[in-house]
């Protein structure tokens, strides 16, 4: 029984989807094309914004110049504070991250199988999203500290909604037909859950994931702006007092990378657990 349940579930388009490869030399040749041009686009925008705050001679207090802003990283990079700082931003992303992942699809799974429990849970789900987070975190610190919890929970609240979403899209989008087989061959909930719809979910619920460690990064700095003692947030807002916008550009650009970074980390856990669906080339 399971050995033709798993030969219906490998029949499956997604899942015998054929690929060609391509060769390593035009592989390469068009990856390195893309990072001359993005280097370009990047040295061309950086000469522009130089040339014209010394042209217009722009105070540093409005807005710094792209020179004073790589030297503020560069000190800020040496400062053991501020790697410390992004430690523990780092640390609030991953945990609420995590949290918020398996908080959605654990309930996009029970949201998709039940119409019962969607029609009941999920207006309540959409009310508790559409409240900005930022009305939401001052709550979360009066109720958890100014520690780690309260920023955790904030980033899963932020990250939890778009893995939800996709997870209840992909179990949704099974093909009918292989449903109807599964059912005509006696087979349980479990079972075609394990077999048809998850795997034809993975591609909708790693859409959902790519989004939510993005808004993770951004509900992290959001908690710790309203109240925090330690992170990036504190970093930028200390910066901002001290009208240090160098420094604040500074954190702008970590925060970015930070953010490209966990992005590329789950393109790349994609591509190994769902190989089968990539576009033919």
């Amino acid at each position: 029984m399971s050995n033709m349940l798993r030969s219906v579930a490998t029949a499956s388009p997604a899942a015998s989807l054929a690929t060609d490869t391509e060769p390593a030399g035009q592989y390469w040749s068009r990856l390195l094309g893309r990072a001359a041009v993005s280097v370009l686009s990047l040295l061309v925008f950086l000469g522009a914004w130089e040339g014209i705050i010394r042209l217009a001679d722009i105070s540093p207090y409005i807005v710094p110049s792209p020179s004073a802003v790589l030297v503020s990283l560069g000190e800020d990079l040496l400062n053991p504070v501020y790697w410390k700082a992004v430690g523990i931003t780092v640390s609030e992303v991953l945990l609420g991250f995590l949290l918020g992942a398996v908080l959605g699809i654990g309930l996009g799974i029970v949201l998709a199988l039940s119409a019962t429990v969607d029609r009941i849970l999920y207006p309540y789900v959409v009310a508790l999203q559409t409240i900005p987070k930022v009305a939401i975190a001052p709550l979360m610190i009066v109720w958890f500290g100014f520690g780690l919890e309260s920023k955790v929970l904030i980033v899963a609240l932020t990250a939890m909604f778009p893995v939800l979403v996709n997870t209840i899209a992909g179990l949704r989008a099974s093909e009918q037909d292989r449903l109807d087989l599964l059912k005509g061959l006696c087979a349980s909930h479990g079972q075609t859950l394990r077999y048809v719809q998850l795997p034809n979910a993975l591609p909708f619920i790693f859409a959902g994931l790519n989004t939510a460690i993005v808004l993770a990064v951004i509900g992290a700095i959001v908690g710790e702006f309203v109240g925090a003692r330690e992170g990036l947030g504190v970093m930028i807002l200390k910066a901002n007092f001290g009208l240090d916008l160098g420094s604040v550009f500074s954190s702008l650009i970590v925060l970015s990378v930070l953010g490209v970074l966990f992005n590329a980390l789950m393109r790349a856990i994609e591509k190994r657990v769902c190989f089968w669906s990539g576009k033919r080339r």
